[in-house]
Parts: structure tokens; C-alpha cells; sequence
């Protein structure tokens, strides 16, 4: 049977909802001048969900522009995390599946991963622009064999007009994911505020050049 994927696509978003209004049980692990970057266990998978928050000094709409999950988008330019993205089947025009690889990090411990997610982009009635994403199959995508599967569970970023400062965005970022493969706890709990901390900085530094 085929799978819903605008059902699985909005599932995702009404999650990311509900984390940007549960402020309980995050832990603090990693603070820059960019992001607060906190964690919890997850409910969808045995690891945990991350929450980034910071201020981005540019306009919501250079901040989506940045990070918008699109073919040909400028994120696979910055985001030091992904080295590859491609929209595998348009659902609608708001949801879309997509693959996206990632190259080795953390010094070559994390090989190289891909994943195959669904991913809704909608904007809010008060300017709130939102992507939102979980993992998928699809036929379009088998395992390819120079990669390990990962698996992204509800995860996406709200862009979020500040009143009054046109010129600053709040985004606040959730972050999901099995890396897959038998990679130490350790390695896992090092990489992702790491990751999201190196997220933030590297898309402050994109806006800033989108507007030069």
C-alpha cells in the first residue's frame, strides 16, 4: 500500500507544535552566542529530541531562504551537514519527499549517511514559517550502498518574526534522528549539539552574505 505522505507530513508538523508549546523536561547542554541548544529523551525513538533556539539578524524570509528544504536550494551551500539534496517526488505543493545525504563527520567516525523523509513547509496565520519532516520509504530511493540509512522521527525549524525587528528572526529548530549504523552513545551525544551549534553559526554567516 502506498504510504500517506501528507498525512505523515502533517503528523510531523502538529509534533513540531506540540514541542514549541511543552517547555518541560529540556536540559540545557550547549550554549553559544548563536543558539541555546537543549535535549530530552525522545518519545519516538530510544535517543533524544533536540531543541535549538536563537536569534537570526536577518528578515524571516532571508532566514527561509536559507533554509528551505527546495531543489536547488542555498542549504546544501552552508549547511556544513548536508552535502547533497533532491526533492524525490512532489506530493502536493507543500509536501514533498526528499533525499538528502551527509558527509562524514566527527572526524570520519559518522560515515557517510542518507535519509528519505517527508517534508511539509507551511507558513502560520502570524508569519510563522515552519518545515517539518519524518522519515519515509520510498521506491524511488533504496538503500544505497555507499551510505548508512538514517532515520529522521519528527523534527523541523519555525521561523519566527520578532514584533517590531524586522530585521531579527527567532528560529527555533528540533532535531530527531537515528544516525543508524553501531556508532557509540557517546559519539551520538557529542555530535548533535555540536552539530546544531556549528547549524547556527553557519546559517548567521549565510544570511549575512545573502544580504552583502
Amino acid at each position: 500500500p502506498a504510504m500517506d505522505y501528507v498525512g505523515l507530513a502533517e503528523g510531523a508538523a502538529e509534533k513540531m507544535g506540540l514541542y514549541r508549546r511543552d517547555p518541560g523536561g529540556w536540559r540545557g547542554c550547549r550554549r553559544t552566542s548563536e543558539v541555546s541548544v537543549s535535549w530530552r529523551p525522545s518519545a519516538e525513538f530510544a535517543g533524544n529530541v533536540y531543541r535549538g533556539e536563537g536569534i537570526v539578524p536577518a528578515s524571516p524570509q532571508d532566514v527561509w531562504e536559507c533554509i528551505k528544504p527546495v531543489a536547488d536550494g542555498r542549504r546544501t551551500k552552508w549547511d556544513q551537514n548536508v552535502k547533497d539534496f533532491e526533492v524525490v517526488e512532489a506530493v502536493s505543493d507543500t509536501v514533498s519527499v526528499c533525499r538528502t545525504t551527509t558527509p562524514s563527520a566527527f572526524m570520519r567516525i559518522i560515515s557517510p549517511r542518507e535519509f528519505v523523509d517527508v517534508v511539509l513547509m507551511k507558513q502560520c496565520e502570524d508569519g510563522t514559517m515552519l518545515s517539518a519532516a519524518t522519515n519515509v520509504e520510498h521506491p524511488l530511493c533504496p538503500p544505497q550502498p555507499n551510505f548508512v540509512r538514517g532515520f529522521n522521527y519528527p523534527c523541523g525549524c519555525f521561523c519566527i518574526p520578532l514584533p517590531g525587528e524586522p530585521d531579527r528572526t527567532q528560529l527555533l529548530s528540533f532535531f530527531q534522528t537515528d544516525l543508524g549504523g553501531y556508532l557509540p552513545q557517546t559519539v551520538v551525544d557529542s555530535f548533535f549539539p555540536a552539530s546544531i551549534a556549528g547549524f547556527y553559526s553557519n546559517l548567521t554567516k549565510a544570511v549575512k552574505a545573502l544580504k552583502a
